[in-house]
């Protein structure tokens, strides 16, 4: 049995059983990927899978069983070589982060920077997605850490790491009949087409749910997963803005005019994800607190070690009492 199997029975499984998809994952063969899945089935003496053909249609009962032993093998192999690296090379490595728009360019550049200074020879990565996207890039390995507000809850493979509060603002051209309001309401907002994130619209989303809750309707005229482009169409006229308030730019937003919006939606929280039972380097530990100072390394090691997910989600709300709001 060698690991390399192990690793290709999990990515065929997370690829959703396409075995084309795990290949260009993994960098490897689709024929070789087959024959050494095949292999191991010999070598075992159990099917993984039940196939049509060439064609893999769903995991055995065996393999269900086995597939959870191999994950928790390959995550004990990469908490192994995590631990190594850190008494090899203590400064040195890489660190792949998976966020959305808003995060890289509003929230991040200043804490790369400190990052940087502090670990010069650690290679970087931002990865940009849609929340799911994210999400699922930490669940499979592809980012060390993820950070989103949304779908991070998601994926039972996440323990989740709350940073800080934010809430929303209607941005609209200079002069638009909005800005004569003197407090903002959700009836006057529902009035115009409105653009915002592409998570936004969800049925359970904070926006719906507002609107829902007041009896209005409101139309989404377009959605995007990047705050410059919703921006942009402000600016054309498609409709107003719904957008994270730190995405407001004093300098190159000065056309348009930002509407306090804290009033008429509920704080979001935006969270830090990581695997469960995934080792962490030490620069990633000094990562996540230079993100959020709160996030300590004796209290990021106390939620991991956590598998229970009521005692998790205790730890969650004791934490969330702690964020600032931006």
């Amino acid at each position: 049995m060698k690991l390399r199997q192990l690793q290709y029975v999990v990515e065929v499984v997370n690829q959703g059983l396409n075995i084309t998809n795990a290949a260009e994952s993994l960098h490897s063969a689709q024929p070789g990927i087959s024959n050494q899945i095949k292999s191991l089935e010999e070598e075992l003496g159990v099917s993984l899978f039940e196939r049509n053909g060439k064609h893999i249609t769903r995991l055995t009962r065996a393999g269900e069983d086995l597939v959870e032993h191999f994950s928790r093998v390959l995550d004990e192999i990469e908490v192994i070589e995590k631990t190594a690296a850190d008494h090899a090379n203590p400064s040195r490595g890489s660190l792949t982060i998976a966020t959305t728009h808003t995060q890289a360019r509003y929230v991040l550049p200043d804490i790369i920077t400190q990052f940087v200074e502090k670990y010069p020879d650690v290679a970087l990565h931002i990865h940009q997605g849609t929340p799911t996207q994210i999400a699922e890039m930490a669940a499979t390995g592809v980012a060390d850490v993820a950070i989103a507000t949304e779908a991070l809850e998601l994926f039972d493979g996440l323990c989740l790491l709350p940073c800080y509060r934010w809430n929303r603002c209607v941005m609209v051209p200079k002069g638009h009949p909005l800005v004569k309001e003197k407090l903002l309401t959700l009836d006057a907002v529902s009035q115009y087409s409105i653009i915002t994130y592409v998570f936004g619209v969800a049925d359970r989303s904070i926006i719906n749910q507002a609107f829902v809750e007041r009896g209005l309707d409101f139309n989404v005229v377009l959605t995007a997963a990047d705050a410059e482009v919703i921006k942009t169409y402000v600016r054309n006229g498609l409709g107003v803005g719904l957008v994270a308030r730190m995405a407001y730019d004093r300098k190159q937003d000065q056309d348009l005019q930002v509407l306090d919006a804290g009033h008429l939606f509920e704080e979001s929280i935006t969270s830090l994800a990581i695997r469960k039972n995934v080792g962490l380097r030490d620069y990633m530990f000094d990562f996540i607190e230079m993100f959020s100072p709160h996030l300590k390394r004796e209290v990021v090691e106390k939620v991991i070690d956590v598998n229970d997910n009521k005692l998790q989600q205790a730890l969650f709300d004791e934490h969330v009492a702690n964020t600032e709001t931006r």
